[in-house]
């Protein structure tokens, strides 16, 4: 049985956290996410740590937002660690985009649209017109045309993005939760069985697995819950 299309998202205190967090659910799941908290904390050491023996991909989500020469300087940076996945914000411009897809030829270069913790009102606060969903196709429209392979959006986004940009981009949606979980500081959230329904190729979920008290049960268990659905929708997993 293929591990599910999730990342477990690893916001974890410590190394040692981290790397058991890593080792419980990587049967289950076929990616470890490791973000900025964890990166900035213990630097590249920490790649090796999550992955061990497993050959587990790596989400390495670093959001890289700067100037197009900085951006494609940093990519190459990490390219040593092998990441399946590196995030770079839209908002950077296709420049940007590019600069980081052609630094970084073996890694999917992954655009990330607008963040789940933004509400409507949080955007036209800093100045991005309409509603999410708007941003979000004109963003993720932009972005496939400077050659990202992926891209970054809310569940809620995620079939207007589908419909956006075709069927060969990876979709990675966060702000999954599954039912009866609560949305903490996301604001724009779906379960894992309606963001894979509506055509999202990758899940991010952090607390509802290492919040709980056996993060590899509850991987299974988010696992087990999405084959069950995409098997009545005839999606594969």
């Amino acid at each position: 049985m293929r591990p599910a299309p999730i990342a477990v998202a690893l916001d974890a205190p410590d190394l040692e956290t981290a790397a058991r967090w890593a080792s419980l659910v990587t049967p289950h799941v076929s990616t470890i996410k490791v973000g900025l908290e964890l990166y900035l904390r213990y630097g590249p050491e920490v790649i090796a740590s999550v992955r061990g023996a497993s050959g587990v991909d790596i989400f390495l989500d670093l959001k890289l937002h700067d100037i197009p020469n900085t951006v494609a300087g940093a990519a190459r940076a990490v390219g040593r660690l092998r990441p399946a996945i590196l995030t770079v914000h839209a908002a950077g411009g296709p420049a940007m985009i590019s600069e980081a897809v052609q630094a970084l030829p073996d890694t999917r270069i992954a655009a990330v649209t607008v963040l789940t913790s933004l509400s409507e009102a949080d955007l036209e606060r800093i100045g991005l017109a309409g509603p999410p969903g708007d941003a979000v196709r004109r963003l993720a429209a932009m972005a496939v045309g400077a050659g990202a392979q992926a891209l970054v959006c809310s569940p809620q986004e995620v079939a207007a993005v589908r419909g956006e940009v075709g069927p060969d981009i990876t979709l990675i949606t966060p702000g999954v939760r599954p039912a009866g979980s609560g949305s903490q500081d996301q604001a724009r959230v779906a379960t894992p069985e309606r963001a894979f329904a509506d055509g999202a190729d990758l899940l991010v979920i952090g607390r509802p697995i290492t919040g709980s008290a056996d993060p590899g049960a509850a991987a299974a268990g988010i696992a087990a819950a999405l084959r069950r659905s995409a098997a009545a929708g005839d999606r594969r997993v």
